[in-house]
């Protein structure tokens, strides 16, 4: 006897041969959005660069190193933009979730002349720290007391902030913490120069939250409607507990400061 179509709580039920020709529709529409985002990547790779006049100088795990240092021998750099400031106890729960990623990927990156880094203006030992707790081993530095992260659009001074609106994926515009996610690539050539190829933020980062496009694949999605914003469930990977109910309502709020006092940032210019 042949299925009937019927209604669940979360879709439709017909029989195979109507599942199977409302796939292949879909399948046509997910070719022409791969090669769009194909067509989307080469002009990304064809935008025009800048070079970077200034010298930044970074805390690392052993030494204190340039950006050309970051570099590592490879001639192409990714820097990861983590939100986490001086004086905070933790990192950001949405930067931590796309870090979880991060281990798998370097090695790879690795063999396509693409070295990985993550940068916070935290200092080196909060870094540390709390890169230890979360049990990570990609590179991460400091960049406390040097113009890098303002200058690429993710720390916010106090007066920004008081203001209202900060400048933010390349516009102004409200923002509830005074760090902000977002990615920077840089090519260095034989000479030594440096340039910065393309930054990205906010939707920007999507593509690399893998577990998003996991779920994008499931009847739910990413079940963030009626959150007071989409990443309110996202927890510390050791934090996360059974049966825990998320607060739909409780709005963004920017990680605690540390009970110790952070030191001035001209005792580590």
């Amino acid at each position: 006897m042949a299925t009937m179509t019927s209604k669940t709580e979360l879709g439709t039920v017909v029989p195979q041969a109507e599942w199977v020709a409302a796939r292949k529709e879909l399948l046509r529409k997910e070719k022409e959005f791969s090669r769009l985002r194909d067509e989307l990547s080469r002009q990304r790779r064809a935008l025009p660069w800048e070079r970077v006049e200034k010298k930044y100088v970074f805390d690392g795990p052993r030494s204190k190193e340039t950006l050309g240092d970051l570099f590592a021998g490879r001639s192409q750099l990714i820097v990861y933009h983590f939100m986490f400031g001086p004086g905070w106890k933790e990192g950001c729960p949405s930067c931590s979730f796309l870090a979880d990623t991060f281990d798998g990927a370097v090695v790879h990156l690795a063999h396509r002349d693409v070295t990985f880094v993550a940068v916070s203006r935290a200092t080196l030992p909060e870094i540390e720290a709390f890169k230890k707790r979360m049990g990570w081993q990609f590179k991460w530095v400091s960049s406390f007391g040097s113009d890098f992260n303002r200058d690429y659009h993710v720390s916010f001074s106090k007066d920004e902030m008081a203001e209202g609106k900060v400048y933010y994926n390349y516009e102004m515009t409200k923002f509830g913490a005074e760090e902000g996610p977002g990615a920077s690539v840089f090519y260095k050539n034989e000479a030594g120069e440096i340039f910065h190829t393309y930054s990205g933020y906010a939707r920007g980062l999507d593509p690399m939250l893998s577990a998003y496009n996991w779920l994008d694949l499931t009847p739910k999605g990413r079940d963030e409607q009626g959150l007071a914003f989409t990443m309110a469930w996202v927890r510390h990977h050791d934090k996360y507990e059974d049966g825990q109910i998320v607060d739909a309502k409780r709005p963004y709020v920017p990680p605690a400061k540390s009970d110790a006092a952070c030191c001035s940032e001209k005792e580590h210019a």
